[in-house]
């Protein structure tokens, strides 16, 4: 996590407010979207360069969080109205929750222009947005290396021709493992990512909460469990920050080898540990890179078996 080891990574997604209610507390109009919690999280291992859009209510301490943290928010588009706003409650198990209002505002003009300085970044992340605009976010980029991408449920019910057509371009797809059931009709993880990976991916990380990541590539399968905390308080985001730790770590140079993709999968998974700690992206602010390599160092003695 030296910072001269840093290296541009393209994140392009929702900068939104989220206001969320869990058994542990709650919070309002905090800082959220995917493209926040990947940037945040990703700041640790590279230079990232974000490209969303936010109203006129998004104001200068919002806009901090991203500075405090060397993100380029060049590409961030500030327009009249108001900011894109999710609003939820968790159930008591934290693995249910529902969703109370969803506003897109400004989100919904969402075309995202990458700016000069941008396109010739070598590692892109697609985050949670429409298919066809991630399609033209690839059209924009030059020269990219390595793609990744999220998605989820509603793409796959209302878009799936189009985010076919983007798991075409892609080398590695993030998604969870009721999604990536639905996106392959298959009804087991492994029959899932085998299925995913004849669309385009080369990778297939599927996320599974509490119990772990599990990475599926060419002749190669990695586990990586959760990490055990004694107190989680809001899970929102913890997917775009694992895939922002993870993406990071890789961007570093390290390329698709078997070891940089297991060392990447424990930070992510480091990285989404820090994010449930706490609401909005405030788990992931301004940790010390001595305290998110000695969270990954206790990781790795709980799978270390020789």
């Amino acid at each position: 996590m030296e910072q001269e080891t840093r290296r541009p990574l393209l994140i392009v997604g929702s900068v939104a407010f989220d206001s969320v209610e869990t058994p542990q507390g709650r919070a309002d109009m905090a800082l959220g979207g995917s493209a926040s919690y990947a940037a945040i999280a990703a700041s640790y291992f590279s230079q990232p360069q974000v490209v969303g859009i936010v109203g006129d209510d998004f104001h200068g301490h919002h806009m901090s969080k991203f500075h405090d943290h060397g993100v380029d928010v060049r590409g961030i588009e500030s327009v009249a109205g108001k900011t894109f706003h999710w609003k939820g409650r968790y159930r008591e198990n934290f693995k249910d929750r529902d969703t109370l209002e969803t506003a897109l505002n400004v989100f919904q003009h969402f075309n995202p222009t990458i700016p000069a300085a941008y396109r010739d970044t070598k590692y892109v992340l697609l985050g949670n947005i429409d298919p066809k605009l991630q399609l033209s976010v690839l059209n924009q980029a030059k020269g990219t290396d390595i793609v990744a991408m999220d998605t989820m449920n509603f793409w796959i019910d209302t878009a799936r021709e189009a985010l076919r057509e983007v798991l075409k371009r892609v080398d590695i797809l993030f998604i969870n493992d009721e999604e990536a059931m639905q996106l392959a009709d298959e009804w087991t993880v492994l029959g899932a990512a085998e299925s995913i990976r004849r669309m385009g991916p080369k990778y297939v990380i599927i996320k599974r909460g509490e119990h772990g990541a599990v990475l599926f590539g060419p002749e190669l399968t990695l586990f990586v469990p959760a990490v055990l905390l004694t107190s989680v308080v809001d899970p929102t985001g913890a997917g775009d920050t694992f895939a922002g730790g993870f993406f990071g770590h890789l961007s570093r140079g390290g390329g698709l080898e078997r070891e940089n993709l297991a060392q990447a999968l424990t930070w992510g998974t480091v990285m989404a540990s820090f994010a449930v700690e706490a609401f909005s992206v405030d788990g992931i602010c301004r940790l010390s890179p001595r305290v998110i390599a000695e969270r990954r160092g206790s990781l790795i003695d709980m799978i270390r078996y020789e």
